[in-house]
Order: structure tokens, then sequence, then C-alpha cells
């Protein structure tokens, strides 16, 4: 078989921004702000219970839909945090990590020829998984400074072919947390074109400030539309572990589980039933890891500002943005390579989460770091844009 012959939409896709800059990273010895995963793994009480588990077996596949005791806990956490009442038996999925959720919604609820409506900047993963099952894209791209989303901007991109819109709130990569007018405003919009709506919800308890985080699954006539896709790792720090789950009415989610089947099936027991001591047991950890960011986030945005950087609203998850134009006239892109190779900082280039390329003027910094290695960058680049203006007479 030939190249020529692979399916084009992955043969075609270069190799990701984030495999290149943590490449860079490692050759330079820089500090990698780039990739979203913490330098610290979560408690040891939610490890301990895994590695009871693998020992003590069984070991064997697990059922498909996954393991109950996680399923009832994944359901018990819905009803506390936000009064949604799930049938662990026909209304929640485990999957291998949030992004096979993701796939599987994808594939289960949208055919070929459907369209699926994304909001840039968005997740990488979520076009090429749409365009390599058939289906049509379309965008709805959102403006910096603010980022807001409009009732009139989807109306502009949904059609009586639109199968699905796919949010993400808090949105990686900027952090946006999507407040109730926006919310209203895709229920309203999904409602009249008879489109169910995948929440991708990974970073849902990662929400600063106060600010209240609401899926829209809670909001009238939505219980029945949407799919609701929650992720372990974000939650507790054990991303590599790769435990998401799918959650949403028994006719969704059985379209859902009948493509998970045939990509991974089932996932680990032992880390399914870590999880679900952790659901129980450890919700602490998250609601004070959320304090630990949002201090991170503050230390970042200061340090960065006094250096001339431009630091957007940052409502959530693990990422803040930064305007560049104060510091470069280059790309992002550029800027980002010669910042890892000259000052030994990764960062994320933001135009690589719009298919148009533009905006290309704003960087990602990942700051689900520990306090001591984001002091440590931000003395770098201190050092760094410090020496630069003195060889430029500044």
């Amino acid at each position: 078989m030939t190249a020529s012959r692979a399916n084009p939409v992955f043969s075609q896709l270069p190799t990701t921004i984030f495999t290149v800059m943590s490449a860079l990273a490692t050759e330079h010895g820089a500090l990698n702000l780039g990739q979203g995963f913490p330098d610290a793994d979560g408690p040891l009480a939610i490890r301990e219970a895994a590695a009871k588990a693998l020992l003590e077996g069984p070991n064997q596949y697990p059922p498909s839909r996954g393991l109950l005791p996680l399923r009832k806990a994944i359901a018990a956490h819905a009803k506390r945090f936000y009064a949604l009442d799930f049938d662990p038996e026909h209304e929640v999925l485990i999957t291998s990590g949030a992004t096979e959720a993701l796939t599987s919604c994808i594939m289960g609820l949208v055919g070929k020829g459907g369209e699926i409506i994304l909001i840039e900047p968005a997740y990488d993963s979520y076009r090429p998984i749409a365009e390599a099952v058939g289906a049509v894209v379309k965008t709805v791209v959102l403006s910096p400074p603010h980022w807001r989303l409009t009732e009139d901007a989807l109306r502009a991109a949904v059609s009586g072919q639109t199968s699905a819109i796919l949010i993400n709130t808090p949105l990686n990569p900027i952090g946006r947390v999507f407040d109730r007018g926006e919310l209203e405003a895709v229920a309203k919009v999904a409602k009249e074109c008879g489109a169910v709506v995948i929440c991708d919800e990974v970073y849902e308890h990662l929400v600063f400030d106060g600010k209240p985080f609401e899926p829209l699954m809670t909001f009238p006539g939505m219980r029945e539309r949407c799919v609701r896709v929650g992720s372990a790792g974000k939650m507790f720090s054990l991303t590599g572990w790769k435990i998401g789950w799918v959650s949403g009415p028994a006719a969704l989610v059985d379209v859902v589980s009948k493509a998970h089947q045939f990509l991974t099936f089932t996932t680990s027991p032992a880390l399914q039933l870590g999880i679900a001591h952790a659901l129980d047991k450890e919700m602490d950890f998250t609601l004070n890891l959320t304090k630990e960011l949002q201090a991170n986030r503050d230390l970042l945005a200061e340090g960065i500002a006094k250096l001339g950087f431009k630091p957007l609203t940052c409502e959530g998850s693990y990422f803040l943005t930064a305007d560049i134009t104060g510091v470069t006239n280059e790309s992002d892109i550029d800027f980002c390579k010669r910042l890892v190779r000259e000052a030994g900082v990764a960062l994320i280039p933001l135009s690589v989460f719009f298919e148009g390329g533009k905006p290309d003027h704003l960087v990602r910094f990942a700051f689900c770091k520990s306090r001591t290695v984001l002091e440590d960058a931000l003395a770098r680049l201190q050092k760094y844009f410090h020496a630069e203006t003195r060889r430029h007479g500044g």
C-alpha cells in the first residue's frame, strides 16, 4: 500500500505543534509550559486504590460500558454538583480518556455528510475526527480579546443538515467559560435546528474567581439533546490514566457506546476502580486544585505583564492566553520557536487552534505546573527580555 492510498485526513496532517514544541523543549533543556499536563501526580490514596485492584484482580475485560461502581460514582457526582439524574446502567459510558469519548460521540452522532459545528479556537482533535468520519465541518470563530459567542454567529453556521454542535467550556485553549446568555443561545439554536450538542466539559471544576459553571444539559429542554464528556485526568491530575466518560440520555449514549465498542471497547478495570474511589472520597483534592491553579494563573499573568505581554482574561482550564505584540513583531509560531531556543521556555502558538491560522499574535501558557516551575520560567523570561532590551539599546 502506498501512502497516497491512506486516509488523507491523517496522511496529510503535519506533526502537531505539541510534538514540535515538546521536542524543542527537550533539545534545549527548556521548561515546558506548552503541553497541558500537571507535573505532579494526584492523591496517593487514588493510586493505592487502583494498585490494590490491579493486584487483587480480576484483570480481564470489564464490561464495554465500564464497571458499574464507576458509572454509579459518575452519576452520584452529577447529582451532587448539578442536580442531574443519570441511570448508571444506561446513561453513563466509560471511555479510554476524553479524546476517545469525543471520538465516539462524533462517530456515533454525526454521520457521513452530516454537519458538525465547531467553535474556534478549538481543541485540535475535533476537526480531523469529524472529517475522517465524513462529516462536514462548519465553524463559528470567536474574536479576541473577549471571545464572545453570539446567537447570530451560531445561526449563520447551522442549517437543516446540522447534526451536532460541539461546545467546550471551559474552553481549551483560551480559558473562556461561556456564561448563561451564551449557553441559552446554544440551547435555542440547537432546539430550533434539531441538533444534538456534544458538551466537552473536561475542565468543569477548574473554574476561577467564583464564576459559576452550568452544564448545558441543565438548561430547559436540553436534557434529552446533550451528551456530557468528562475527564478523571483533569479532576485528579492523573492524565496518563486516560479515564473519561460520556453521560446523557440513554438513546444517545447507546449510539455512542456502539462506536466506542469498536475503538477501545473498554479500559483498565483497576484504573476505573481507582477513579470510582476518587469520585467518592477525593473530591476535596479537586476543589483545592482549583484554588491552587487560580493562584498559579495570577502569578503568571502578573509576571508576564511586567515583561510586555498582554494577558487576556482566563476564567478556567489550565491555560492563560497572552498577546505578544508588545514584545515582538513575529508570528506566534516563529516567536514560540525562538523563545524555546533562546529563553528556555516552551509555549504554544494560538494560531494552530484556528483552521485559518489567524489570529497569529497570541500564545498559550500552561499554568498546571508547580509554583517553582512557574517562578523559574518567569525568571528565565525576565532574564531573556532584559538582555534583549540591552542588546537593542533599550
